[in-house]
């Protein structure tokens, strides 16, 4: 069986490494917070010191991190990933980044001989839990061959893309859609409240109507309505990937973009002290602005 090292435990590497160490395979992990570690180690996991003790003892090494540079810190600074992981490791990093990250670590995990794929996910925890995320894949193909079983563990639709920052591409490509998509919605609902519709109806209209969006349901259904802003995907990180889109875009040659719009706005949350609260949260703004709330009233 695979050894499989995973670091990054939070709310979604927490729940990747648990269904791993379900099916049977052996799970090394490491946090940079120790104690994240404990409930895994109690389900059968090793915990290891130190990042490089963990990638110098396993196969395939599993990254669920926070930004950029973290990605870049773990993998190429001193102690890290590259440092001392075996010629033939299969480095799996799941964490939303640019392409041009992931290329640069591929770069350097190809110089030690080590495949780097870029891997990032979608479905948030309740998907990591149950196995049913959406994970983008770029990179060495062989690789991406070798750790199918592997992926198929943790989720439901798995799709190799191509070369290094594919899988990278994609997912920013989707934040972008969740980042616009959450702001239209929270107008939208605010919106309407002002005017004097009642929320839920509002909402279960156009829910069945063109104007409908998983981004729409989630929201409303789980945070919104019910006024419970415990985050499944925080302010703070929905703001990193949008700035990350946007800056393709530009790449791409797409220089003014709705995507501007909601990086500003998700910016604007962060600054009214939101950034830790789910992404929903970002209708406490419009709220604010117009002296409304949207919550369920039947």
């Amino acid at each position: 069986m695979t050894n499989v090292g995973f670091i990054g435990l939070g709310m979604m590497g927490s729940r990747m490494a648990k269904r791993l160490l379900d099916a049977g395979f052996p799970v090394t992990v490491y946090n940079r917070t120790p104690e994240k570690a404990a409930i895994l180690v109690e389900s059968g996991a090793r915990q290891a010191e130190t990042i490089a003790a963990l990638a110098s003892e396993v196969d395939v090494i599993c990254t669920c991190l926070s930004m950029p540079d973290d990605v870049i810190n773990v993998y190429t600074g001193e102690g890290g990933v590259l440092s001392a992981a075996r010629p033939g490791v299969i480095c799996l990093d799941f964490t939303t980044v640019g392409p041009k990250t992931s290329r640069f670590v591929a770069g350097r995990a190809g110089e030690r001989g080590v495949a780097y794929l870029d891997a990032p996910v979608s479905g948030g925890p309740e998907g990591a839990e149950q196995g049913t995320l959406t994970i983008m894949v770029g990179g060495d193909q062989a690789a991406w061959e070798r750790v199918r079983p592997l992926l198929s563990v943790l989720g439901k639709t798995v799709e190799y893309l191509g070369e290094s920052g594919a899988g990278s591409a994609a997912k920013i490509l989707n934040q972008y859609l969740v980042a616009v998509h959450s702001v239209a919605a929270a107008e939208a609902m605010v919106a309407g409240v002002a005017y004097g519709l009642d929320a839920g109806k509002l909402y279960r209209l156009l829910k069945e109507s063109y104007g409908d969006s998983r981004m729409l349901r989630r929201h409303m259904e789980q945070f919104v309505l019910p006024r419970q802003f415990a985050p499944g995907g925080a302010v703070k990180y929905v703001h990193k990937d949008v700035r990350l889109a946007n800056a393709f875009m530009n790449e791409i040659g797409i220089n003014r973009c709705l995507g501007v719009e909601a990086e500003e706005t998700f910016a604007a949350a962060m600054d009214a002290g939101l950034a830790d609260l789910d992404m929903s949260a970002v209708i406490q703004l419009f709220e604010r602005q117009v002296g409304v709330t949207v919550k369920e009233t039947e």
